[in-house]
């Protein structure tokens, strides 16, 4: 029996609320707002050393899976990621440097969860990589 992926009914509100369990202690919360963000950003600054074609389609199939939990959340990911095309393009640096700022990102991240005491919630479903960047979106969207 073949396995397929499964696409969650969550809301966004829901998603979100997930998110926050392992996201309380403030210093935790701070690593995030920068390291959740450079890493989407390094992500598509490696992705857009290989192909730039691949790596667009992929961006376009993310904004599909936020449109799906919110119009502001959509629009707000779609600006997010033209703002990371123009530093790329401003920085053009190349696959090593986007992969070395992914790692310290990381390593950051769970520099978080170490303080935090909570395992990242990833771990539990795959899709809440792409809950980060929306959590973070959210948090500046709630901050207005």
């Amino acid at each position: 029996m073949s396995r397929q992926p499964k696409i969650s009914k969550r809301t966004l509100e829901q998603w979100l609320s997930e998110y926050a369990v392992s996201h309380q202690n403030l210093i935790n919360k701070k690593i995030h707002w920068l390291c959740v963000p450079t890493i989407f950003m390094s992500l598509l600054g490696m992705g857009m050393s290989l192909s730039v074609w691949f790596t667009l389609v992929l961006s376009a199939l993310v904004l599909l899976f936020y449109i799906r939990l919110s119009t502001p959340l959509f629009l707000a990911m779609g600006l997010f990621i033209l703002i990371c095309l123009s530093v790329m393009a401003a920085m053009p640096w190349g696959f090593k440097a986007w992969a070395a700022v992914f790692v310290v990102a990381w390593i950051g991240q769970f520099i978080g969860h170490k303080i935090e005491g909570k395992k990242p919630s990833f771990f539990e479903d795959l899709q809440f990589l792409l809950i980060g960047p929306a959590w973070v979106a959210n948090s500046l969207m709630q901050r207005k």
